[in-house]
């Protein structure tokens, strides 16, 4: 399904012919510096010369750019043959593994593998900006030259539990270290890898291990006690090799060896692993920082992330703090009782307050309080009858027994709450029954259900720390953790520096804005990532004919006239031409009679034949009905709405009428302002040619929730050169799966044959149908991409927009830059010299990083480009992973903090460039 955008326009409506049109008959030219074929330049990044103009130069031009001439085909879109559409997939695969070239400025790196997927070099450093200097949690890691071993391991029985695999080889090395390992100190996965500094001196054994099962293990009664054996092979697999790692770090070796990194990582985390609960790449325990509770049965636990990565300076150690949701260690009916809100016990549960408790607990361990010796299970379910009504068949398969019996007679326990479900271990066919009152929640189980939003905001608050707060207590877990005195950690040769690393970075100059003419301030140049509109009119004021104004706030139910009075005053100050009078009633409503409310409104408005441009929202008082009303509005009747929360609308504060206006106004088609450089065709590589720039991502569901769909989002800029307007695209896709599938498809239809269509293609007719242009160049910006995504997803999604814009036209190829953008990931950046940040404490807003802790070989920033409100600011990855369009590393810095200013609805600049595009409205 398609979601409305800001698309629209008229500029160059209607011509047939333009600047920027694309002759069939030309080829792209060689250009100076990195050329794009297979013999020079950076061959990894370039397609095959394909039809295009000349490549403009990357200095900014002083006057607009002359038109490129136009064939008199030019805006004639032909759908492409399926074989020249079919041999894209093919030419995108091919020409990203070609090998990469020598730059003009360093020397060429030999490659390591013939079929490894190259992404661009880095074409330098960035020089704009003023100098400065920064902390980064990484931490500098040094390794002795070491004869490394890596050894496969199988623990018959198989055991899926990484915690009970480590238990095993930690009693393996204690029995059998001194005896049959050679006195070596093993580093051990939790899976099927052993790492050691120095041979074994075997080449393949296999051991017995006996254990002691955990349930049992405490009880003095030998017949309780039960040992469990396991056979552990150990056979060499692999040496890997130092030196190439070294080779990497020194840019003579263009792939880095993850193999020799997983090692030295292992050995890092080996002892963490033992000493905390693992959730991914992070420690939690109540010893590394305080816990807290966050409602439901849930608490909180603090704890850190920790990584080993190749960086320009070496190797690093990433550590960052961070905090997870645990379930309590608590009875099972305190849990009942705080999950559901409710007190009384001795009442039974409603279906629904069943079913919650069910999903809340399945899967969670309990241990028994009844039993002689410690004694575990594993919930699979909680029964459909209270456990007064539920019986079973004792072991002689001839006796029934209700359970509350049984408990009676065999523990002289009496059921106090017998009007609850039971819990349910075993299985479905043969289940055992629990009371709840007799089952202990096991501690430093993570809760993996999604958290509601009261949660949300506890765990926020309780997280929230100042940069110089956070930096400490990042200090702290470096000291916890104490590398040198780690016996293992020696043994492999690893030394981590105590104190982080300083980097050298810049403050890129904040981009000036333009505002209308007919207001007394016509621009405004930024200061320290924010700015206001007092005394600025919007560039260019949306119109609003027809409107009104639902309430659904029972506190403030009187407010709605007054409150829209005051907004549209505001619009119109700002520019908009906003009618004064709502086109049908305006009426308050009862949160539980949303869907009745809507569709109420929506028929007036249509019998009138006056259907809404606009929809006023305010907001139930209670939260959680955004989601549904968004649903309702957007996608079923088609309406443009403005949500407002109750709290703040009620305080008529100017600033939040400003931001609402500034909301509306884009919404229905305006824009708010544009960058002056744009309007004055200064942007390099964007104003000298016809650019459409995209921002892409996908939303998964939360965890917990098994079935739901992703959605996929792409927006794409419909106003060049001013860049500022974008229409989106929304599309569901399979649950969990990163791919963008609807950037291009096709569909056999039995009348007009293959019909192409797809996301790409649509944002490109558009961007045809506003600018009268089609896009000589393309800049994708993709979110939300992992490292380990990086070679699958620019294959499939290059792909998917070469056969997109083959669609429209034979051979029409434009240069592509494809960027992936990265919020995900664990860097911190602390500024040194306190006279030098911005109000919130952080490092200031337009800070860039492209050294020192950046990729040793690899075109990749990282951009602070907003300004910190609380708690400590992230800054934005961007990695270059295809770049025909000959980026240099200034260029492409400046336009991604600038293009961060241009965000539609709110007065400071966004913290990444895929969030300015994606931002919900």
């Amino acid at each position: 399904m398609s979601g409305r955008g800001g698309g629209g326009g008229g500029r160059g409506r209607g011509r047939d012919s333009g600047r920027g049109q694309l002759s069939p008959s030309s080829t792209r030219g060689g250009g100076g510096g990195r050329g794009r074929d297979s013999r020079r330049g950076r061959g990894s990044s370039g397609p095959p010369p394909s039809s295009h103009p000349p490549p403009p130069s990357q200095v900014a031009p002083t006057q607009p750019t002359p038109s490129v001439p136009a064939t008199s085909t030019a805006l004639a879109y032909q759908p492409s043959s399926s074989s020249g559409a079919e041999s894209l997939s093919r030419e995108v695969s091919q020409k990203l593994t070609l090998e990469p070239q020598a730059s003009t400025t360093a020397p060429p790196i030999p490659p390591s593998s013939s079929k490894a997927i190259r992404f661009p070099p880095r074409p330098g450093l960035g020089t704009v900006g003023r100098k400065c200097r920064v902390r980064a949690n990484h931490f500098l890691v040094n390794v002795a030259d070491n004869d490394l071993h890596h050894y496969d391991v199988s623990i018959t029985p198989e055991i899926t539990s990484k915690r009970v695999n480590r238990i095993i080889m930690e009693q393996l090395i204690t029995s059998y270290k001194e005896s049959h390992l050679g006195h070596r100190c093993p580093a051990y996965d939790g899976r099927k890898s052993l790492y050691t500094a120095g041979a074994l001196p075997f080449d393949s054994k296999e051991f017995v291990v006996q254990l002691i099962d955990e349930d049992r293990g405490h009880s003095s009664s030998s017949s309780a006690r039960k040992e469990r054996k396991f056979k552990v092979a150990i056979k060499l697999a692999s040496k890997p090799d130092l030196h190439y790692l070294q080779e990497f770090l020194r840019r003579r070796h263009y792939e880095c060896p993850q193999e020799t990194i997983q090692v030295l990582d292992v050995v890092l985390r080996a002892k963490p692993s033992e000493n905390y609960t693992v959730v991914g790449r992070s420690f939690f325990s109540p010893q590394l920082g305080r816990k807290g509770e966050l409602g439901n049965g849930i608490e909180y636990w603090m704890g850190y992330y920790q990584s080993l990565r190749p960086i320009q300076m070496g190797l690093s150690l990433n550590i960052d703090v961070s905090a997870r949701s645990f379930y309590e260690p608590i009875l099972v009916t305190d849990f009942v009782v705080k999950h559901l809100r409710h007190a009384n016990l001795s009442k039974p549960l409603s279906d629904q307050d069943r079913i919650k408790v069910k999903k809340a607990l399945k899967g969670v361990k309990v241990e028994l309080s009844h039993m002689e010796y410690a004694k575990t299970c594993k919930i699979v379910s909680i029964s459909r009858e209270p456990i007064s009504q539920l019986t079973f068949t004792l072991d002689d398969k001839r006796t029934n027994v209700s359970v509350v019996q049984y408990f009676r007679d065999k523990y002289n326990i009496v059921v106090k709450y017998a009007s609850l479900p039971a819990l349910q271990c075993g299985s479905e066919a043969k289940p055992v029954y629990l009371p709840m009152e007799l089952c202990r929640i096991v501690g430093g189980q993570r809760y993996t259900k999604k958290l509601n939003e009261q949660q949300v905001r506890v765990l926020l608050k309780a997280t929230c720390q100042r940069p110089h707060d956070r930096e400490e207590n990042i200090h702290r877990m470096v000291r916890i953790n104490n590398f040198q005195g780690d016996e293992r950690v020696n043994e492999f040769g690893i030394q981590v520096q105590n104190e982080p690393a300083l980097v050298d970075a810049r403050v890129l100059p904040p981009p000036k804005l333009k505002y209308h003419d007919s207001g007394r301030e016509r621009s405004v140049n930024p200061g320290l990532g924010a700015w206001n509109m007092i005394n600025k009119k919007m560039v260019n004021g949306g119109k609003v004919d027809f409107w009104t104004c639902v309430n659904f706030s029972l506190q403030y139910a009187n407010m709605s006239e007054d409150f829209c009075k005051e907004l549209v005053k505001m619009c119109n100050s700002k520019g908009m031409v906003f009618c004064q009078t709502a086109s049908i009633r305006i009426r308050s409503s009862r949160p539980d009679r949303i869907d009745q409310a809507l569709s109420d409104v929506y028929k007036e408005s249509t019998g009138l034949k006056r259907p809404l441009q606009l929809l006023i929202i305010i907001l139930p008082d209670q939260i959680g009905s955004y989601g549904k009303i968004k649903r309702i509005c957007e996608t079923e009747l088609g309406i443009v709405s403005q949500c407002c929360r109750p709290e703040p609308a009620a305080k008529f504060s100017i600033q939040y009428f400003e931001n609402l206006a500034l909301k509306i106004n884009v919404k229905v088609g305006g824009r708010n302002t544009v960058l002056d450089d744009a309007i004055q065709r200064r942007i390099p590589l964007v104003s000298d040619y016809p650019t459409i720039i995209f921002g892409a991502d996908v939303t998964h569901p939360q965890p917990g929730e098994d079935s739901t769909s992703s959605i996929a989002a792409v927006v794409a800029s419909m106003d060049w050169p001013e860049v500022t307007k974008y229409r989106g695209v929304v599309s569901a896709q399979p649950h969990r799966e990163e791919i963008i599938q609807d950037l291009y498809k096709t569909v056999q239809d039995p009348q007009k044959g293959v019909v192409h269509s797809g996301m790409i293609r649509e944002l490109l007719v558009a961007f045809f149908k506003s600018t009268g242009q089609k896009p000589y160049r393309i800049i994708f910006y993709r979110d939300g991409v992992s490292e380990g995504q990086f070679s699958q997803v620019l294959l499939y999604e290059m792909d998917a927009i070469r056969k997109a814009c083959a669609s429209l036209q034979e051979g029409y190829m434009p240069r592509v830059t494809f960027v992936v953008v990265q919020k995900r990931h664990h860097t911190r950046l602390f500024p040194t010299d306190r006279s030098q940040t911005d109000r919130s404490g952080n490092i200031q807003a337009g800070t860039v990083v492209d050294t020192s802790i950046c990729h040793p070989t690899e075109f990749d920033f990282y951009l602070n480009s907003h300004a910190g409100i609380q708690g400590t600011s992230k800054p934005s990855h961007y990695h270059v992973l295809y770049d025909e369009n000959n980026f240099t590393a200034d260029i492409l810095q400046v336009l991604t903090n600038n293009l961060c200013y241009t965000a539609s609805c709110i007065l400071c600049s966004f913290s990444s460039l895929s969030s300015t595009r994606l931002r919900r409205g």
